[in-house]
């Protein structure tokens, strides 16, 4: 069975969040698919639209299982094997290096980083050869935009580690264990509240590309055509709600009754946080397109993600765009 092979790669939590009410309808409504989606992630606060977007899907009949993995590059082989069906990240390396059979359907976020030092011992770009950096993930944009930015000022990292979850890297920060990283808008708002004065956050031109995508085997995105078209729908309705509104992410959580366990913090930040991510235009509001993927290609070539000429490079041989491009024109009414 799936989740045999999951637990045997170690999950953080093997937890269908988001169940509550939406589960009890969405037992009722007649079967649409089935679904498990892997984060190599820890859950928190930010994954609040994803879980209402499921919790949607769980209504219209779309039974859909959510894992938490210790990292992204076992999220990615389990997605390859057949032992979870969609995972959360950008592979785009994964998939030019072994042409794996995977493609992106669904943009998630945007590049919204910010690269951060302990001001004792960084100030800036040119401090840091030879430092220690703690990113997301191999292959993540977290790492690509540490390497773009040690390329640009002319410094090599003695070492990168993988440190999965903003959180984690703000609390590693914050503890001392860790004195360069990378963390969400939302962590820098942490660092900045609980130690002022103490972290030094690096400039960094602006930079347009995918942070977190939905990814699956092609294959089974064909063969789960329509529950794959109701979470894309979902997701959509709910990322534009939010854009619109970003209040509604308070409400919505509470109707649903997404994530009840998360920390009493990370409640009383969620409508700062997503109010913040709102007006960095951090949730798209169609999904991905081919021009999204385009600036894709011209960062993650630049960073050394992606190798080639990125004029060259061939959307279908990373996307599937079918989904998005059907969802988003249903919900415009076209």
């Amino acid at each position: 069975m799936k989740l045999q092979f999951i637990k045997r790669m170690a999950i953080v939590s093997g937890l269908a969040l988001g169940a509550g009410l939406a589960s009890l309808s969405g037992a009722a409504a007649e079967s649409k698919g089935s679904m498990t989606v892997a984060f190599g992630d820890v859950p928190g606060g930010e994954m609040t639209n994803f879980m209402i977007a499921v919790a949607r899907a769980e209504e219209r009949g779309v039974d859909v299982k959510t894992v938490f993995l210790k990292s992204e590059d076992l999220a990615a082989q389990a997605i390859v094997s057949g032992d979870a069906d969609i995972g959360v990240g950008t592979p785009y390396g994964l998939i030019q290096r072994v042409n794996a059979p995977i493609r992106m359907f669904y943009q998630l976020s945007m590049l919204r980083f910010y690269p951060v030092v302990n001001g004792d011992k960084y100030k800036a770009w040119t401090d840091l050869d030879g430092a220690d950096v703690a990113v997301h993930g191999r292959g993540s944009g977290t790492e690509a935009i540490m390497q773009w930015m040690a390329k640009e000022n002319g410094v090599e990292y003695n070492n990168v580690s993988y440190v999965p979850g903003s959180g984690v890297r703000a609390g590693a920060l914050l503890q001392g264990r860790i004195d360069v990283s990378i963390v969400d808008y939302e962590r820098k708002r942490l660092l900045e509240r609980e130690a002022p004065g103490k972290f030094v956050f690096l400039d960094m031109p602006e930079i347009k590309a995918t942070d977190e995508a939905l990814y699956a085997n092609t294959n089974w995105l064909q063969e789960e055509e329509e529950a794959v078209a109701i979470l894309v729908e979902e997701l959509i309705r709910t990322w534009r709600e939010i854009n619109e509104d970003p209040s509604a992410v308070v409400t919505l959580r509470e109707k649903y009754n997404v994530l009840p366990d998360i920390e009493k913090v990370e409640v009383e930040e969620m409508l700062p946080a997503f109010t913040q991510g709102v007006s960095i235009d951090l949730y798209p509001n169609n999904g991905g397109t081919a021009e999204s993927v385009s600036e894709d290609f011209n960062f993650f070539t630049t960073s050394g993600s992606l190798e080639g000429d990125p004029a060259e490079l061939k959307v279908e041989d990373y996307w599937y765009l079918g989904p998005v491009t059907a969802a988003a024109a249903k919900l415009d009414g076209n």
